[in-house]
């Protein structure tokens, strides 16, 4: 039997904060609105995470079994690259991953909308499904979409548009456009991530045939990419915290772009690929920590 360790390993709980970020927005502003449930709040936390699981289980399968994942890789081992965990043992790990996560998503919807909301029901059962194609399909199959570039809208579009302004939804039950803008903060720290992993194994992609954004226009204008991506993920937020002003304590944000602000610096000094490495977690951490002060900030 698979040691469970392995199985951990492949979840890459690592990624797991990141991916909550979204959610603690949404159910912040929905907080203060007077519409927020504890309930809907654990179980989209749950199906957050179930999410990202099925995510890095399929990206390990998919790179693994492409090749793309070999001895030249700069990053951590995976599992199907370490021959910990068979390909057809992380197939059924995503189908059981898969349903899990997709049965505790219609328990979230029911108690979201009830039976009175069938549109709304309909709908996010339709982005459930859509988010598990999406975990998927980033590096799985022949059309792959990680492969051609595609990578960054998506991220952008899970973890910082539908992670937020649903979020949001689940509670509310209404959307106004202010929202959106801490979705794109989400949203562009989110790709942020993905492009130091992708600066970092820029090599690798490319002799893999993977085109990422990163791959397509080169190191130097990945760097400035993302420049553009955090600066302009301030901006968002700032402008809502403008908007929407009320207290002071709804900037405690800021502090959370100190270590953004050094990362930046960080990167812009970096020489040798493996280096991106250590910026991975501490950019993911430093979006955690953004979301958390955030939610603090509309709630004090």
């Amino acid at each position: 039997m698979t040691n469970i360790k392995s199985w951990i390993k492949a979840a890459r709980l690592r990624t797991l904060p990141l991916s909550l970020s979204g959610i603690i927005i949404g159910s912040s502003i929905a907080y203060t609105q007077g519409v927020f449930m504890v309930e809907i709040f654990i179980i989209a936390m749950l199906v957050t995470v179930g999410f990202q699981i099925i995510s890095n289980f399929a990206n390990d399968y998919g790179d693994g079994v492409k090749g793309t994942d070999d001895n030249e890789r700069i990053g951590p081992e995976r599992a199907l690259q370490s021959g910990e965990i068979k390909p057809r043992q992380m197939l059924k790990g995503i189908k059981v991953s898969g349903i899990i996560t997709l049965s505790l998503a219609l328990y979230l919807v029911y108690i979201s909308f009830g039976r009175e909301n069938i549109g709304y029901s309909l709908i996010f059962i339709g982005l459930g499904l859509a988010s598990i194609y999406a975990a998927v399909k980033y590096t799985v199959g022949d059309n792959a979409y990680g492969y051609y570039g595609f990578g960054d809208i998506f991220v952008f579009l899970f973890f910082g548009i539908l992670s937020v302004c649903g979020s949001y939804f689940l509670y509310a039950h209404s959307l106004n456009f202010t929202i959106f803008l801490p979705a794109f903060t989400v949203g562009l720290l989110s790709v942020g991530v993905l492009n130091l992993n992708n600066m970092r194994d820029m090599a690798s992609d490319k002799k893999s045939g993977k085109n990422t954004i990163v791959v397509k226009i080169g190191a130097e204008f990945a760097r400035y990419y993302h420049y553009y991506l955090l600066i302009s993920a301030f901006l968002s937020a700032l402008l809502y915290t403008t908007i929407n002003f009320v207290s002071i304590n709804q900037f405690l944000y800021v502090f959370a772009f100190i270590p953004i602000i050094n990362h930046l610096l960080t990167v812009y000094k970096i020489k040798d690929p493996k280096d991106f490495d250590p910026e991975l977690k501490k950019l993911a951490l430093s979006t955690f920590l953004f979301s958390i002060l955030f939610a603090l900030g509309q709630i004090l």
